[in-house]
């Protein structure tokens, strides 16, 4: 399975937690954020939004690897170690 197979797959699964801008979800490679916000728009502001609201979640994700993918359910930001 690719890792947007993956990623598609667990966003079905319901959320381990709600912030104001994102649903928290567990995944088999890492801590996906999906975006609340319409539109498939990526800027430096999301990835600090995601880190500080991470942590509303007792997410401590400052210093894991981060990348963004575009689902099915919108703008994804992934965590990994």
């Amino acid at each position: 399975m690719s890792t947007q197979e993956l990623l598609e797959d667990s966003l079905n699964d319901p959320a381990i937690g709600q912030t104001a801008k994102f649903l928290w979800h567990a995944t088999p490679i890492g801590i996906a954020a999906l975006s609340k916000q319409d539109g498939p728009h990526l800027s430096k502001s999301h990835y600090e939004d995601a880190v500080k609201e991470g942590l509303e979640v007792g997410l401590d994700l400052s210093r894991e690897e981060r990348e963004s993918h575009f689902s099915k359910k919108g703008l994804v930001i992934l965590f990994y170690s």
